[in-house]
């Protein structure tokens, strides 16, 4: 890869952080406040980075989420819950980490199996996007076990079930959502670049 290819390489990572950091801070770009929980489209975001540069690129856009949704829970809040729980980098940052991380590797299986981008694409956003509802979820409901309880009006007995139905109510458009919209983008990415995702470059000639 020459000079030119690298520079372009990298100023397409830096628009990525860049759509991140507004996705994160401007309200309804990134989320959609939904009472007491926040439907999440941010993610899509981060799954296609992690398709289009690989697991530690992801891992680089997953952690500017998770660190920007710490500073959007202090200063600009949009349920009770985020100044709550997103301020514990436990809840905000390692999940979000571990989207970018799971979606390149999920894709770079699949892809080796199927060898279609589309499909691998479907595969790394449903990957990638039940790795942030399931792993914010789980946080939230063993390090704040009674107060998400109480925001929710439950028992901590009930928790369990009121977080579950967060995965069928949320998770599952979240997940759908990530599933159609990732493949389309990626492959509107390809057309309008040079760029391949990770790990699907053809060889270069010798």
């Amino acid at each position: 890869m020459g000079n030119h290819s690298r520079a372009y390489r990298v100023s397409m990572q830096a628009l990525f952080l860049a759509l991140i950091a507004v996705q994160t801070m401007v309200p309804m770009l990134g989320y959609l406040p939904l009472g007491f929980v926040n439907l999440t489209i941010i993610h899509i975001t981060v799954i296609i980075g992690a398709i289009m540069f690989g697991p530690g690129e992801g891992l680089l856009i997953g952690t500017v989420w998770g660190a920007l949704t710490i500073v959007r829970a202090y200063t600009a809040p949009t349920s009770p819950l985020d100044t709550l729980v997103f301020t514990n980098p436990l809840v905000s940052v390692v999940p979000r980490m571990l989207v970018g991380v799971f979606a390149a590797l999920a894709f770079w299986g699949a892809y080796k199996v199927v060898k279609k981008v589309a499909v691998a694409s479907v595969i790394a956003g449903a990957v990638g996007s039940l790795t942030n509802t399931v792993l914010v979820l789980l946080a939230m409901g063993t390090l704040y076990t009674g107060p998400v309880a109480s925001a929710y009006k439950v028992s901590t007995g009930a928790l369990g079930k009121v977080l579950g139905a967060i995965v069928v109510t949320n998770g599952l458009p979240e997940m759908i959502g990530a599933m159609v919209l990732t493949p389309l983008v990626i492959g509107a990415l390809v057309a309008a670049t040079h760029m391949r995702p990770w790990r699907t470059a053809a060889p270069t000639p010798k």
